[in-house]
């Protein structure tokens, strides 16, 4: 009966978790402010996954599986929020030289019918 009530605050501890996380990533203007809000659901919620399947299963076969999903998925995320900033700021970047790029285009077209 307390393993089963453990169990179901520390899921829907995970459920809020996941839920706060995808309100921010809603309301935040910029896609590098709403990978802030990432964070919590890739790492803090499965931790509180596990910590349900630990609880319930005790020291079993699934909760070293659980355990191992989540050790990979706590290593695996800050190379992930990297390599998305990374890509944000390159595509960012591409946007901007494509703009100043139009915006000289037209300055050069402007003074080339002047001279004309």
């Amino acid at each position: 009966m307390i393993r089963e009530i453990i169990t179901d605050v520390l899921l829907t501890l995970a459920v809020l978790t996941v839920a706060a996380a995808a309100l921010g990533v809603a309301v935040m203007p910029g896609a590098a402010a709403r990978l802030h809000y990432v964070t919590p659901a890739a790492v803090v919620a499965p931790v509180l996954v596990l910590l349900a399947v630990f609880v319930t299963e005790g020291l079993d076969e699934n909760t070293g599986e659980t355990l191992l999903a989540v050790l990979v998925m706590i290593a695996a995320a800050p190379f992930l929020s990297h390599a998305t900033i990374r890509a944000i700021r390159a595509s960012e970047d591409a946007q901007n030289d494509a703009r100043n790029d139009a915006r000289n285009d037209t300055r050069d077209n402007a003074r080339y019918k002047e001279r004309a």
